[in-house]
């Protein structure tokens, strides 16, 4: 039973109880009146405590394993669309734990299947496996050494992301609901996801195509994702969490023509230089930024090749980042007709292309306010914030359009490191084994007081 700040009391510890009667009389009241009045409350509230304990046994016990698979997975990185060591990593694992599991699942997807004891909805865990061309820097006992070639470049591989922390979790979950399986009233469905770090395509698309969120249809889906901040602190919000990603490719043509002689020719460079500039206000000025944030960035600018020559064309690219979808069509009308207005009125012209990448991550409402509870509980109301949408884009997105979602943060970063340093895609991210264990509390938790219906009072 929980008392109003989430303390368990062990009755069967105590013989009796003292309370205070109307007329400020004490009243010691034996055990066996105690349990009637335990008895009274709702079966969900009486058991909530011995589930809780047995997530929270099973998290500890199973804890060394847990970091040892994440290390092995940090030292055998594999890129997106390369994942075929860690997959069967993952479903050999699984089939000890004796789930039904699919292998090859829209690329090198795993699926496991956890058929509960009773009958019940049906609950979809992911985790993304992919690592990043990215040389590590941080002198661990697990670090990756593992070099490839990537876009015709020698590189070095990392999970500087943390999908090697995500993975580790999700399979410590499968295997600490698995001992519960007489109790889960339900299917929770694991979906070790690959290629998240490859936009637009990604991962989930092939794996939704494959039939992942049916067979038995998924009526809710979480994920966690880790990152910088104070260890064990876990932060959500309702609605837009992870913005609309989509990179942009601009071909401004000119004239080429002498440098010293720039009015024989049209200069791409200048227009160029314009456009840059003139998107800077449609961000400030054109679109309403109190009804969502936005950001247009110009990531790479490349034309010419001589100091006194200048070029036929250069050629632009960069990245928009929305959380409204009208906006999101809107900035894409304004970036097409901008760049093509001031290149015309130079004797221009400009070929402007967008790619939509990875949809906007929509916490649904309902749900994450129903599940809110869930996650104080487990770390605490101190360590739980309600938090800001970040302008990263995420491939979970597409799950949670197919059933509602959760999607929710949890910091890892080890003590005496620089969070703001340590972040997600640098060479200095790291995360702390500590919050591992934390990890599969959050989601074996998550999928058991959704599949049993808990909610706080």
């Amino acid at each position: 039973m929980l008392d109003s700040t989430g303390d368990r009391g062990e009755l069967a510890e105590v013989p009796s109880t003292t309370f205070t009667s109307p007329n400020r009389m004490p009243v010691r009241l034996p055990l066996v009146v105690l349990s009637l009045l335990f008895l009274a409350l709702p079966a969900s509230a009486q058991r909530i405590d011995a589930i809780q304990d047995d997530i929270d046994r099973g998290s500890s016990a199973i804890a060394a394993k847990v970091t040892a698979w994440r290390h092995d997975i940090h030292s055998h990185p594999e890129l997106s669309t390369q994942e075929t060591r860690t997959a069967r990593v993952v479903a050999d694992h699984l089939r000890l734990l004796g789930l039904e599991v699919q292998t090859g699942v829209g690329g090198n997807g795993v699926v496991g299947i956890l058929r509960g004891g009773k009958p019940g909805p049906v609950v979809a865990l992911r985790a993304d496996m992919d690592a990043l061309p990215v040389e590590e820097r941080v002198n661990v006992s697990y670090k990756s050494t593992v070099r490839t070639t990537y876009n015709g470049q020698d590189v070095g591989v990392m999970h500087a992301c943390g999908h090697d922390m995500h993975t580790a979790i999700l399979m410590g979950t499968a295997e600490v609901l698995s001992a519960m399986k007489a109790q889960i009233p339900g299917t929770v469905k694991f979906l070790f996801q690959p290629a998240e770090e490859s936009p637009p395509i990604g991962g989930a698309r092939p794996m939704i195509d494959a039939g992942v969120m049916d067979n038995p249809k998924v009526d809710a889906v979480f994920g966690l994702h880790v990152g910088p901040g104070v260890l064990g602190h876990v932060s959500v919000a309702p609605g837009p969490w992870t913005a609309a990603a989509d990179s942009w490719k601009m071909i401004v043509h000119g004239r080429q023509t002498h440098g010293a002689f720039p009015s024989n020719g049209v200069d791409p460079i200048v227009v160029g230089a314009q456009i840059v500039l003139a998107y800077q206000t449609i961000i400030s000025r054109q679109v309403d930024l109190t009804t969502a944030p936005a950001v247009l960035t110009v990531g790479a600018f490349n034309g010419g090749l001589r100091e006194n020559i200048i070029p036929d064309s250069v050629v632009m690219i960069g990245t928009l980042r929305t959380y409204d979808a009208a906006m999101r069509t809107a900035i894409q009308s304004r970036m097409k007709h901008t760049a093509e207005a001031i290149a015309q009125s130079a004797g221009a012209t400009a070929d402007v292309t967008v790619v939509n990448g990875y949809d906007i991550t929509v916490n649904d409402t309902m749900l994450t306010e129903r599940m809110i509870p869930t996650l104080k509980r487990v770390v605490g109301a101190d360590n739980f914030s309600i938090g800001r949408p970040s302008a990263a884009g995420e491939d979970f997105s597409r799950f949670a359009r197919r059933a509602p979602g959760m999607f929710f943060s949890l910091s890892v970063t080890p003590a005496g490191v620089n969070a703001e340093q340590a972040v997600n895609h640098s060479p200095l991210f790291q995360g702390d084994d500590a919050g591992l264990p934390i990890g599969v509390r959050l989601m074996s938790t998550v999928a058991m007081d959704y599949l049993r219906g808990w909610k706080a009072q």
